[in-house]
């Protein structure tokens, strides 16, 4: 089994979902199963973005709960939608979501933390199918309440289900080709690394657009679980960060 991460830029249309689409299908040809982890589709600017659902009304400020269930169906409507796409494209697949997916959580709306996960439910949906798809950024507290896990909770929920489903390692799909040398916004022509340590990888986070959640690479570092990150719109090789 493996995990595979697509993100709000990966998600923002129809064309970039077709790219989601066909690793998908290399993922299940090569490792059997797979859990796909979405965010919520396109940027800011875009209507079901995180940021775009949390300009919906500045009562949100007043409410952390509100604003944590309205911001977690940006990745609810990037769930149906490539769960929709899959089963056109002959994908069998199943969503699961809230109680259902398992994932349990402590602390703060808006900056909350995985207690645990109970995977007793992926498990059993995966003898129907091969494919889950789980939306991300999200838990249930102890009360059925909706919490968020931060700015790229996503990627956070990605390892966590690494982890508790013992997966081979979890697949990132970005708009870049892997882990450069320099930002490729900043500078021409960086090149690509093809392995880094976790170890190494954890402090080039600690920048303004890291390319995963700091905290999920610790989460990363603490289960040892190997990640692969790589382009979404290509076939060519990433950037393995391994334990």
């Amino acid at each position: 089994m493996i995990i595979q991460k697509f993100g709000g830029v990966a998600m923002k249309n129809e064309e970039m979902r077709l790219n989601c689409i066909n690793h998908i299908k290399d993922g299940l040809n090569e490792f059997g199963d797979v859990v796909v982890v979405v965010s919520a589709i396109g940027r800011y600017g875009d209507p079901y973005s995180t940021d775009s659902l949390l300009q919906l009304t500045d009562a949100f400020s007043s409410s952390a709960a509100a604003s944590d269930l309205a911001v977690s169906c940006g990745e609810l409507i990037a769930a149906a939608v490539i769960s929709a796409e899959l089963t056109r494209a002959g994908v069998p697949n199943i969503v699961l979501h809230g109680i259902k997916a398992g994932i349990m959580t402590v602390g703060e709306f808006g900056d909350a933390t995985i207690d645990h996960i109970a995977p007793a439910s992926i498990a059993e949906n995966l003898k129907l199918t091969r494919c889950i798809i789980i939306p991300g950024f999200q838990g249930i507290d102890n009360n059925g309440h909706v919490m968020t896990l931060g700015r790229g909770g996503s990627d956070l929920s990605a390892i966590a289900l690494a982890g508790a489903l013992q997966a081979s390692h979890v697949e990132f799909f970005k708009d870049v080709p892997g882990v450069m040398t320099h930002d490729p916004r900043k500078v021409e022509n960086p090149r690509k690394l093809d392995l880094l340590k976790l170890d190494d990888f954890i402090p080039l986070l600690d920048c303004e657009r890291p390319i995963i959640q700091k905290r999920a690479a610790l989460h990363a570092k603490k289960t040892a679980t190997p990640l692969y990150i790589r382009g979404v719109a290509s076939t060519e090789t990433g950037t393995w960060i391994i334990p």
